[in-house]
């Protein structure tokens, strides 16, 4: 059983999936995590470095390696649908969450966060807004299953995405 978490930035991914993996025990993995673990070095860096196309090859090879594993939760980057290949790896490979979350919700939950190179700008909510106008078709066309990260209670939203599943599984 694998169960990948897509949606913007400041949706939640993390939290939900450290969660979600911990009331199902399952593995958790963040790919953003992952990738500064081996390389070294954190996000903000590699996007200095390498630009916006050497992190999201990184985080292709990521996903490709990481989703052929089983019983695991993953977080992805809020960019990882914008990848044709990304996008088949997690329909095929598991059940596919898209988590929600309005552009007020992220611009407060990513505002004091320094490791978002995208938001690094002086119209953080401008970027935003662009982004879910460039990614939301992609998010909802490929989960398998959609949950608004309001402000409703983590664990409520874990206990709401264990029925959906469910419910997904026994058809």
């Amino acid at each position: 059983m694998n169960i990948f978490l897509i949606g913007p930035m400041g949706a939640g991914k993390s939290t939900i999936g450290r969660q979600l993996a911990r009331e199902l025990k399952l593995e958790f993995l963040d790919t953003d995590r992952e990738i500064e673990d081996r390389s070294g070095a954190d996000i903000p860096w590699i996007f200095d470095v390498e630009g916006e196309a050497g992190f999201r090859k990184r985080e292709a090879n990521m996903i490709a390696e990481l989703s052929q594993q089983r019983d695991l939760v993953m977080a992805t980057g809020g960019g990882a649908v914008e990848s044709a290949e990304n996008r088949q790896h997690l329909s095929a490979r598991g059940t596919v969450v898209y988590l929600f979350a309005t552009v007020e919700q992220q611009l407060e939950r990513t505002s004091k966060d320094k490791n978002r190179p995208l938001l690094q700008n002086e119209d953080p909510e401008q970027v935003l807004r662009d982004l879910f106008a460039s990614r939301h078709a992609l998010y909802e066309e490929t989960a398998d299953i959609q949950v608004a990260t309001g402000a409703q209670n983590p664990r409520l939203l874990v206990a709401e995405i264990i029925k959906q599943i469910e419910a997904i599984r026994a058809l």
